[in-house]
């Protein structure tokens, strides 16, 4: 079953998740829905060991625009 990296971004963004990990096999499907995330900058991946990639949501110094 394939992952719903949308909603992983949504969890990670609410504070639901603290990190999620994408293998190179999936970084293509990750990619995509990476690039329509309305706050992708904040979503931050650091490599890890065998291609992988553990991603956080980063918070800090958020400004609210509303």
């Amino acid at each position: 079953m394939d992952k719903d990296f949308t909603a992983l971004m949504n969890q990670l963004k609410n504070k639901e998740l603290d990190e999620f990990e994408v293998t190179p096999e999936e970084f293509p499907a990750f990619q995509k829905a990476f690039m329509a995330f309305e706050t992708r900058k904040r979503v931050v991946g650091q490599a890890d060991k065998g291609g992988k990639l553990i991603y956080r949501y980063d918070d800090d110094g958020q400004q609210d625009t509303d």
